[in-house]
């Protein structure tokens, strides 16, 4: 089985001789995220760790019989039906792992959010390194207002986003905002006028992280993501290890020894990717 048809539920496609892997959501009644799903991811974050993939874009451009455009309207509910408490209780742990996982993933990801985002479309992008917003997109968390929280990352994750009275408004009112409102309180990092717009950005983006050393990218993600909550010593440690597996991989070198090109745009011929895991 080849590495698309491995998650061929997301609409897989590979874009830039191969670098960046475009993830098109066509699936259920609206994109909403079930066990078929959640098996699939598993599947993406395990094929990024790979090595060969540098960029990921994530995005949807499906509508609904209305016409309404969809990015992912929450999780699966409906598969529930008939479920012991403990099964959810477990199912649930396995989208907050699956996510999680992702989120580490060794690649920069990128998510184009056209339309609907709610619950699990909220939660979903808090794993992603960079997210891009046209004017369709509705952002909010519903959840408590069925007697549950959101728990793949909506709670534990997302007030280092957007801060804890955001995070307390989104989830507690289940107020939804739009492209604008996230983008200023940094849910979105930008908000731009059309899909078209949004894709090109993104595009854009992998395009300059497909340029650099994978191993490179994959210590800096690390560094970053693994100093959140230490102490400043710690966080500095850490960085020096990031640093040093830079050095070690041989990365540090080929960089030396190509500065000239490098700075012309040109891309060196990196050593074999090496993942960064402190």
């Amino acid at each position: 089985m080849s590495i698309l048809e491995s998650f061929s539920i997301l609409h897989p496609s590979l874009l830039e001789d191969g670098k960046t892997l475009l993830l098109s959501l066509n699936h259920g009644k609206a994109n909403e995220m079930g066990s078929n799903t959640l098996r699939a991811w598993e599947a993406v974050t395990e094929a990024l760790h790979q090595g060969s993939i540098r960029s990921v874009i994530t995005t949807s451009e499906r509508l609904s019989r209305s016409g309404k455009p969809i990015f992912i309207a929450g999780a699966d509910v409906t598969e529930r039906t008939g479920w012991t408490d403990e099964a959810v209780k477990k199912h649930v742990r396995w989208q907050r792992n699956t996510l999680s996982a992702l989120r580490h993933a060794p690649v920069f990801h990128t998510a184009i959010v056209h339309g609907v985002a709610l619950g699990w479309g909220t939660e979903f992008l808090l794993c992603c390194d960079y997210r891009i917003a046209t004017p369709t997109a509705r952002f909010g968390l519903p959840e408590t207002s069925l007697g549950i929280l959101p728990g793949a990352g909506g709670t534990s994750e997302l007030w280092m986003e957007v801060g804890v009275a955001h995070a307390m408004r989104l989830g507690m009112t289940g107020e939804q905002i739009d492209s604008t409102e996230a983008a200023r309180i940094g849910l979105v990092q930008e908000s731009v006028d059309t899909y078209e717009e949004a894709y090109q950005r993104a595009l854009s983006l992998c395009r300059l992280a497909n340029r650099r050393s994978p191993s490179a990218l994959s210590a800096f993600k690390s560094g970053v993501l693994g100093s959140r909550g230490l102490t400043g010593d710690k966080r500095r440690e850490l960085e020096a290890k990031a640093y040093e597996h830079c050095v070690d991989s041989g990365d540090a070198a080929v960089g030396r020894a190509h500065f000239k090109e490098i700075i012309g745009g040109q891309t060196p011929p990196w050593s074999v990717f090496t993942e960064f895991k402190p």
